[in-house]
């Protein structure tokens, strides 16, 4: 939570900061955030492997990637062209890549399969909470300085050392829940039902018997469970617009002045916030696999509202709900599915592989729309990504209603 606070100040004013400040065609900025959302997809793996490999390092090698992401905001004071801003953004999300996976990890290890969604909710609410916070302080910030930029960019690496040295103080250096994150049990294979194959081949096949390297990882994919929710991650996150593209649509459709953009943020972050947990029990209970698809249909429904010609006062907030429970449903849904499939010794690199496909994904997302906003406009992007999305989910619909199957694929 108290990373996020300083991570979403950044990601608040980012938009506003590159296209206004700096005149930042959409390509250009369609690069940077592609950079700043996807870059941590190269050494997400990395991360995963090097948690693994020392057995209860999950900690530290999360550790060491807030303290790189910390370390990167005041370099932003000092950057005012593309390739500088480029270099620190690709750091930051270096840092980024390295903890995911082994934070992942530890939540999943401490938690059982049959609460495992409801764990990853409470962390994405926390994250959340600080993400609803992140943008409000970066608001009061520019509303009472000159150089608000810079003062934001120095609060944020503030609260970013503070956030390590909660981590460092106060998390666990190994999971409370030991082997429980592995457990196989009758409820589980209920709660995957749709992803093509039961956790149970994936831990009877590897618990015990592979040693944790990337290829042990990577081999993973063999299991239908695993690939079939690695593939649909990717083709989905192919059609993921990039939260910075939705808020300046939005501003640019309702005309809301710079002044003002920073606490667009806020709306996804507070229906995100109050959705995470619930959505993660539904998920528990009715099929993760499910609430996951039902999130990208709100996604999509979003969509439909900004292509529409509806400016009313309500199309802020309908959109903003609709972008905040997307993430409800899918952000720590996908990684409790994921881990019904992934045997302990191989937690953090088996979660890596699949948060790879989606940030490389997502990453192109972010080119593909920057440039189709520049050659076409932005309503022409947007209907186009729109399109991609309802076709990649209509396609991980029909993945799921296949039968699953017990072996690898």
């Amino acid at each position: 939570m108290v990373t996020d606070v300083s991570s979403e100040m950044v990601t608040a004013v980012l938009p506003l900061y590159l296209v206004t400040g700096l005149g930042l065609s959409p390509l250009g900025f369609g690069l940077l955030d592609g950079v700043y959302n996807g870059f941590s997809a190269l050494v997400r793996l990395l991360g995963g492997h090097l948690a693994d490999r020392g057995g209860g390092r999950h900690k530290w090698v999360a550790g060491f990637g807030y303290a790189v992401s910390a370390a990167c905001k005041p370099l932003l004071l000092l950057a005012h062209t593309l390739t500088p801003i480029g270099l620190i953004l690709a750091a930051d999300r270096t840092g980024k890549g390295l903890r995911t996976a082994p934070r992942d990890a530890l939540i999943s290890l401490s938690s059982t399969p049959e609460t495992r969604g409801r764990a990853f909710g409470v962390h994405r609410a926390m994250d959340t909470a600080g993400a609803l916070f992140g943008p409000l302080v970066a608001f009061l910030i520019l509303r009472a300085t000159v150089d608000g930029y810079d003062a934001v960019f120095t609060v944020s690496f503030c609260v970013a050392v503070a956030g390590v040295l909660v981590l460092v103080l106060f998390v666990p250096g190994s999971p409370a829940g030991g082997t429980r994150g592995s457990r196989t049990t009758g409820t589980e294979g209920s709660q995957t039902a749709g992803t093509g194959g039961s956790q149970t081949a994936g831990n009877r096949s590897s618990q015990g018997t592979d040693r944790p390297t990337l290829r042990a990882a990577v081999r993973l994919l063999r299991h239908r469970h695993l690939s079939r929710i690695a593939l649909c991650a990717l083709l989905l996150g192919l059609a993921t617009v990039s939260d910075s593209f939705v808020y300046l649509l939005l501003q640019r459709r309702l005309g809301v002045s710079d002044r003002w953009f920073a606490l667009l943020p806020l709306g996804t972050a507070a229906a995100f916030l109050l959705l995470a947990v619930p959505l993660g029990r539904l998920a528990d209970r009715v099929g993760r696999w499910t609430v996951f698809l039902a999130g990208h249909g709100a996604l999509l429904l979003a969509y439909a509202f900004l292509l529409t010609s509806w400016h009313g006062t309500a199309l802020p907030y309908a959109v903003l709900a609709l972008h905040g429970g997307f993430y409800a449903a899918t952000d720590g849904v996908l990684m409790a599915a994921a881990s019904d499939g992934v045997p302990e010794a191989l937690r953090s690199s088996g979660l890596a592989v699949v948060q790879t496909g989606q940030a490389l994904a997502r990453f192109a997302c972010s080119l593909l729309f920057g440039a189709a906003w520049t050659v076409w406009g932005d309503r022409a992007a947007l209907a186009g990504a729109t399109v991609a999305l309802a076709a990649c989910a209509a396609f991980s619909l029909t993945l799921a209603l296949r039968p699953k199957g017990p072996g690898p694929a």
